[in-house]
């Protein structure tokens, strides 16, 4: 028996983002924001910041799991200073996949395209930040070869 493949999840690549997928871009940020305890969504918030990083590309990269049809997934990342490594790493600020396309390993594709972008360039470490209460979260970064830190993530937000 074979599977039947749909055209919106055929010829699926992964390649660099566009401001052409800013709109498209914006809901998968503000999809994942609906899942998370510490933020709200908000639209002009989540454009903005997705804007700064496809007008400067020295800030980070943000790689689309796209076809010709639409945008399934994305991977979101910062380049950063360590100087425990002493050199340059990546912050992984967001990983997500349309709800209607989870669960086919397209997260993992877009993790593992990050994984080959940071050797390839040179950066020692990648960090992400995750939400506690999500197990299937953790348990996805866990089988990616991610450890628990001992660092506890602490915030404070600068009123504007």
């Amino acid at each position: 028996m074979t599977a039947t493949v749909s055209p919106e999840t055929e010829d699926l690549r992964i390649a660099p983002a566009t401001m052409e997928d800013l709109d498209d871009l914006t809901e998968l940020v503000m999809d994942l924001l609906r899942l998370e305890e510490d933020f709200e969504p908000d639209r002009g918030k989540q454009e903005h910041g997705l804007r700064l990083i496809l007008e400067q590309p020295n800030r980070g990269r943000i790689f689309v799991l796209r076809n010709d049809f639409k945008i399934v997934g994305m991977v979101n990342l910062l380049f950063t200073i360590s100087t425990a490594e002493g050199g340059m790493v990546l912050l992984l600020e967001d990983l997500v996949v349309h709800p209607e396309h989870r669960r086919h390993g397209y997260g993992g594709r877009l993790l593992e395209h990050a994984e080959l972008f940071a050797k390839k360039r040179g950066f020692s470490r990648i960090t992400l930040l995750t939400d506690r209460i999500s197990q299937d979260s953790q348990a996805f970064f866990i089988r990616h070869g991610f450890l628990e830190s001992k660092m506890i993530p602490m915030r404070k937000t600068i009123p504007l």
